[in-house]
């Protein structure tokens, strides 16, 4: 019997609702089944357990974070590319926090290699070859960059700038500046 007219996409896109509502943390088959107005055991049929579930929120938060990035980089290069992608994924980070929470999930190989995990990678790579670099250089600055964007947006969404007076606004913008000055200028090994 299909109650409720669940499925596994349904399922999935409210469960990212859920989690951008209550903190992807609290995202639980339980809540989810009172959502729709069934048992747990409807879910079942359709996800295997909790961990299934929140792989599936993980893996739908980061195509549709890729989509917004590439959508944003579109016919950009440079400082350009950088600010856009850097804003694309703030705003979805703002916008989806507990589906921003679902796509730092560390997901099992196979999993991550199905999802668009690597798009990320792919698209900061394709921002960096606006600034020449070459491996391994190339791959430190991707990992520079993805560890300044999430640090920066996870302090500011835990509120760390507030007490501050100066707008976390222009520390982004000026963040932002400094990456692209690092970039152009990279230091030789």
């Amino acid at each position: 019997m299909a109650r409720a007219g669940l499925t596994v996409e349904r399922l999935t896109l409210a469960a990212a609702d859920l989690a951008d509502e209550i903190g992807f943390e609290s995202v639980t088959v339980t809540a989810l089944a009172r959502r729709f107005g069934v048992k747990d055991a409807s879910l079942y049929s359709h996800i295997k357990n909790a961990q299934d579930l929140r792989s599936r929120v993980a893996v739908l938060a980061l195509a549709e974070l890729a989509d917004r990035a590439a959508a944003a980089l579109a016919g950009r290069a440079g400082k350009q590319a950088l600010v856009a992608f850097a804003d694309a994924y703030r705003d979805y980070a703002r916008r989806h926090p507990g589906r921003f929470a679902a796509a730092k999930m560390r997901l099992d190989p196979e999993t991550a290699a199905a999802s668009a995990a690597r798009r990320h990678s792919e698209m900061t790579r394709a921002i960096l070859r606006g600034y020449d670099l070459a491996e391994p250089d190339q791959t430190d600055a991707v990992r520079m960059l993805g560890s300044v964007f999430n640090g920066y947006v996870t302090l500011e969404m835990a509120g760390a700038f507030s007490a501050h007076p100066r707008e976390a606004e222009v520390s982004w913008s000026r963040t932002l500046d400094a990456l692209d000055t690092l970039l152009r200028n990279w230091p030789a090994a």
